[in-house]
C-alpha cells in the first residue's frame, strides 16, 4: 500500500501532514489497518512483515506447561498480553481442558500488564488482583520486588521465542534472582517471517537513510529485524542509523525494550494503541523534519522525496543521494569529487556529477538552488539568515 507521490500538490501536502514521508512498518498483525492509518495522512509506506506466529494447538511445549499448572496452580500469574492470554485458553479448549487451566488460575492471584490482558483474564471468567495504570512490565515487576517473592512460584506468560533482545527472560531472570521460582509460560511463538528479502530490504534502507522513520507495534517484531540485521552482518550500521538519523516509533514500552536495550532511542504514545501511535508518528516526523530555505524556498528534505513550497517532488535514488550530501552541512562547498563517492556505480569521471547536479537541478524546480563554486565544487544556496521572516528594512 502506498500513497501516489507524483499525484500530490501544494494544497494536497498541506492537508496531508505526512506527505512526503516514508515509513517503515514491520507489523505482522493488523499491517494493513497501521498502513491505512498513515497512507490517508499521505504518508508512503515500506512494509516488511518480521515475524510470524505459530499455531498455539500444535506447541507441544505450551501443552506441557499447561499441565503444570492445571496440576500444581502457581501463587502467581502474570499476563503481559490479552492476544497470547486469550490464545492459550482457546488452545487449551481444542485440547479439551480449558475448564482445568481457568480452575486452576482461579486459585493463583492475577496480575495483568495492561487493560487487553485484563480484558482477556475477565473474559476467561476470572478477576485480576492488579493491573498498572502504566502497562508496563517495569511497574508489574517493581510492585513484585516491593512486596516480596522468595520462595514464591510465579507463572510468567512469554511474548513468544527467546532471543538476546527479549525483554521478558529478563523480567524472569530478575525475578529468579529475588529467590522466585519462576515458570515461563510460551502463550505464543513466532519466527522469522519466511519473506527475509522485504526485511533485508529494511534494514538496507535504515542504514541508507531513506526512511524517515522505522515502526515497532511488538516486542517480537523488534528482536527479529535485530537478530537479521546480525545475521547479515550489519548490526552496527543498522544501530548506529536508528541512533542517529532513522526516528524509532513503537506502540509502547515493551515494544521498545529490545531496542532500548541497544541505546536506541525510542518514542511511544502515553496509550499503548494502533491509533494512538499513530497520532505521535503525525505530531513528531513534520517537528523532526530537516526543513531549509533555498534560494527563496521553504524545502523539506525527507527519506525519499523532497517538499519544495510544499509540493511534494518525486527525485531519483541518485538525485536524493546528491541532495542529502549538499544537506549535511548547508552551504558549505562539497568537492565534485566527494559527491562523486557518492554516486552509483565506479567512474572516476567527475563529469558524472555534472550530468547529476543538472539532473538535480531540474527535479528541484529552480537551478539556482545549487549553487557553482568554480574549481571547488557545489553549494545549496541557502538563505542563511532566514528566520521565518524578511528580516531586511
Amino acid at each position: 500500500m502506498s500513497t501516489n507521490r507524483n499525484a500530490m500538490s501544494a494544497d494536497d501536502a498541506e492537508t496531508l501532514p505526512l506527505a512526503g514521508f516514508t515509513i517503515g512498518i514491520t507489523a505482522a498483525r493488523r499491517a494493513d489497518e497501521f498502513a491505512a492509518l498513515l497512507t490517508r495522512r499521505g504518508a508512503e509506506v515500506m512494509a516488511a512483515p518480521t515475524i510470524r506466529i505459530l499455531p498455539l494447538v500444535d506447541d507441544t511445549e505450551l501443552q506441557e506447561v499447561t499441565e503444570v499448572i492445571t496440576a500444581d496452580p502457581p501463587e502467581l500469574m502474570v499476563a503481559t498480553t490479552g492476544i497470547g492470554f486469550r490464545g492459550w485458553v482457546e488452545a487449551t479448549d481444542g485440547w479439551g481442558n480449558a475448564e482445568r487451566l481457568i480452575a486452576a488460575l482461579g486459585k493463583s492471584r492475577l496480575i495483568a500488564r495492561g487493560p487487553k490482558a485484563k480484558g482477556a483474564i475477565r473474559a476467561a471468567g476470572l478477576r485480576e488482583e492488579w493491573s498498572p495504570e502504566s502497562e508496563s512490565s517495569s511497574e508489574v515487576l517493581d510492585r513484585l520486588l516491593e512486596e516480596g517473592v522468595d520462595g514464591v512460584r510465579i507463572a510468567v506468560q512469554l511474548h513468544g521465542a527467546t532471543t538476546e533482545w527479549e525483554p521478558l527472560p529478563d523480567f524472569c531472570a530478575v525475578l529468579r534472582a529475588a529467590g522466585a521460582e519462576v515458570l515461563p509460560v510460551p502463550v505464543y511463538r513466532w519466527n522469522m517471517h519466511p519473506d527475509v528479502d522485504r526485511i533485508d530490504k529494511m534494514v538496507a534502507a535504515v542504514i541508507r537513510g531513506d526512511l524517515d522513520a522505522i515502526t515497532f507495534t511488538s516486542a517480537p517484531a523488534a528482536a527479529a529485524i535485530l537478530t537479521r540485521a546480525k545475521e547479515l552482518g550489519k548490526l552496527s550500521q543498522f544501530v548506529h542509523a536508528m541512533r542517529t538519523s532513522v526516528p524509532v516509533m513503537c506502540v509502547g514500552s515493551v515494544t521498545a525494550g529490545p531496542l532500548e536495550a541497544l541505546q536506541i532511542p525510542t518514542t511511544y504514545p502515553k496509550r499503548f494503541r494502533l491509533g494512538a501511535l499513530a497520532r505521535l508518528i503525525t505530531e513528531e516526523l513534520p517537528r523532526r523534519s530537516h526543513n531549509l530555505r533555498i534560494h527563496g524556498h521553504d524545502t523539506a528534505i525527507r527519506g525519499q522525496a523532497v517538499i519544495v513550497d510544499g509540493e511534494v517532488r518525486e527525485l531519483s535514488a541518485t538525485s536524493l543521494s546528491l541532495l542529502k550530501a549538499l544537506a549535511v552541512s548547508p552551504g558549505r562547498v562539497v568537492a565534485r569529487q566527494e559527491l562523486l563517492a557518492g554516486l552509483p556505480g565506479d567512474s572516476s569521471d567527475t563529469h558524472a556529477v555534472e550530468v547529476a547536479v543538472a539532473r538535480l537541478r531540474n527535479a528541484l524546480g529552480d537551478p539556482k538552488m545549487i549553487q557553482t563554486v568554480v574549481k571547488r565544487g557545489y553549494r545549496l544556496a541557502v538563505d542563511l539568515g532566514y528566520e521565518g521572516e524578511d528580516d531586511t528594512e
